[in-house]
């Protein structure tokens, strides 16, 4: 199997009433995995128990029979050397939200970390929501200013867990007024995809068909910042604002995928979706 898909949520996904995303990710893993068990990593979140339940009950009420809490709230705990052998038993993980400094600075470099990327690249699907997709990327948001003013002071950024390279990911997008600060992130690294991803609303990304595809209720804002032709974001002060020129910007629903290589967007062919 070539490396997994990932499926990268904007945050507060439908667990009960119509939960389409998760049973897309369920059915990813029944259709593509031998391994029918999802592991559910509490790291972000300081209330873990809490947080593996709600999945926990998420899962099972959509037919997926194994779903085994990771709960790891320590480097220590993330060396253990049985993770090889854990993740390897699993078909996917799911990264549940909270705080992302707390997953990459826990997580980063371990033996946990370590076994993640090795089972990648061998077919485990990863998911992840709120926090648990701003990990994905290389360049990861910590934190940033929440309005539509892009500042050269607007965003922190850090070492993301390094899923999706060459990305820049945002969560609960459009309802907490991310576009400022991901178009700051954009700034200082204008040859990275700017991905925000609105609440209830997810991506499915194959690396290999270099694809990805949107699902749930609302939108994804792309922003390339290739096209870039001018930006002062290298000779202002702290707090001023940008200028930016000639930034794409595409906005897409469900029923629409995105070419990462041409980097254009296209619809999607329902026999298609969700194929890798």
């Amino acid at each position: 199997m070539d490396i997994g898909p990932l499926v990268i949520i904007g945050g507060k996904e439908d667990k009960t009433r119509t939960p389409e995303i998760l049973l897309q990710f369920v059915k990813l893993i029944q259709k593509y995995h031998r391994r029918d068990a999802v592991g559910v990593v509490t790291t972000a979140s300081q209330l873990e128990e809490q947080v593996f339940r709600t999945y926990q009950h998420a899962f099972e009420d959509i037919g997926m029979v194994r779903v085994e809490p990771v709960i790891i709230d320590s480097r220590a705990e993330a060396n253990a050397p049985f993770w090889y052998q854990r993740v390897t038993e699993l078909g996917a993980l799911f990264f549940a939200g909270g705080d992302q400094l707390r997953i990459t600075s826990l997580l980063g470099g371990t033996v946990f970390d370590m076994a993640l990327h090795q089972a990648f690249r061998e077919g485990l699907i990863i998911a992840g929501t709120s926090a648990g997709a701003a990990m994905m990327s290389t360049t990861m948001i910590v934190e940033g200013e929440q309005d539509d003013i892009p500042t050269k002071s607007s965003v922190r950024l850090a070492t993301g867990m390094g899923l999706w390279p060459h990305t820049v990911v945002d969560q609960h997008f459009t309802q907490r007024g991310r576009l400022g600060r991901l178009l700051a992130a954009l700034a200082q690294n204008p040859g990275v995809l700017g991905v925000g991803i609105d609440e209830d609303t997810a991506i499915f990304v194959d690396q290999d068909r270099e694809w990805l595809e949107v699902w749930g209720s609302q939108t994804v804002s792309i922003l390339d910042g290739r096209s870039i032709g001018e930006s002062n974001v290298h000779n202002i002060p702290l707090g001023q604002p940008l200028s930016l020129t000639h930034v794409t910007l595409h906005v897409l629903s469900k029923g629409y995928g995105f070419h990462l290589k041409t980097r254009q967007p296209m619809r999607v062919e329902e026999e298609d979706s969700g194929e890798y």
